[in-house]
């Protein structure tokens, strides 16, 4: 399936998979995309039109996600598929990359900035957790119990069956996901103070991860001083107001943001 105008699209061999990736734009430090549960790339298209103007922007979708098949035997972890995107980037010869991690693809960055630092200059998360206190108990929950029941006929099967190479295979990523929230990893304070990448973090004041913990985060990567004494720290943050988690995608100005953060210090 091709991509759309303006974008390239392909396909690289990762740890056994056969990752599907687009990209767009020439130069800069190249940004690396990653998107939510059960997304494709579809969702990040419009900020990726927008970050290309300065830099290659690529995003890819992970196993058993979108046009990339899955592995029945093969584990969903977030240390997984954290290693999955520094092989790709290793595969298309990208020593360094900034990351720009949205909900699922937030955690994933989390761990790829832990696991692979030296592949991460810059971190952008949002709607992210670092641990299970960032969402509401009722949340919690209904992450760890998600059914096909729940997304059946939702955009998300919809858009699965358009690209997919087993279009009846949604139910199957829903179990998939179901087991990945249930074995979510706690990354504990000092693994997130440790992180070497200047981070942007990224929440709507109506999202599903608590505003108190996406605030700690902020202070955990150094944020949180008073910048007309101290300096700018190198962690930022914002909180989008009347946004909620799916809202955070769909807001064109956020790629303004980003852009700024990703380009302070060139």
């Amino acid at each position: 399936m091709s991509a759309p105008e303006g974008f390239t699209s392909g396909y690289v061999p990762v740890n056994g998979l056969s990752i599907y990736y687009e990209e767009r734009g020439t130069g800069g430090v190249p940004l690396l995309m990653l998107h939510g549960a059960f997304c494709t790339i579809s969702n990040l298209r419009t900020q990726m039109t927008h970050l290309s103007q300065t830099r290659r922007v690529l995003a890819l979708e992970y196993q058993a996600h979108g046009h990339t098949a899955d592995i029945p035997d093969r584990p969903l972890t977030y240390h997984q598929l954290a290693d999955d995107c520094a092989a790709f980037l290793s595969a298309l010869k990208i020593p360094q990359a900034d990351i720009y991690g949205y909900s699922l693809g937030g955690g994933i960055a989390e761990h790829l900035a832990i696991r692979h630092p030296g592949v991460v200059r810059k971190l952008v998360l949002s709607s992210t957790s670092y641990s299970s206190a960032g969402f509401p108990p009722e949340m919690l929950v209904g992450l760890k119990e998600i059914t096909y029941e729940r997304m059946a006929g939702s955009k998300y099967e919809t858009e699965y069956q358009r690209v997919a190479p087993n279009p009846e295979g949604f139910k199957g990523l829903v179990e998939r996901v179901k087991e990945l929230n249930k074995g979510m990893i706690d990354i504990p304070e000092e693994d997130m103070r440790g992180i070497k990448a200047d981070t942007f973090v990224l929440v709507g004041d109506a999202d599903v991860v608590r505003t108190e913990h996406v605030v700690e985060m902020f202070k955990l990567r150094g944020g949180g001083q008073i910048g007309d004494i101290m300096g700018l720290p190198k962690a930022q943050l914002a909180v989008l107001p009347g946004t909620s988690h799916v809202g955070m995608m769909e807001r064109k100005w956020v790629a303004e943001m980003v852009e700024e953060f990703l380009e302070r210090g060139e």
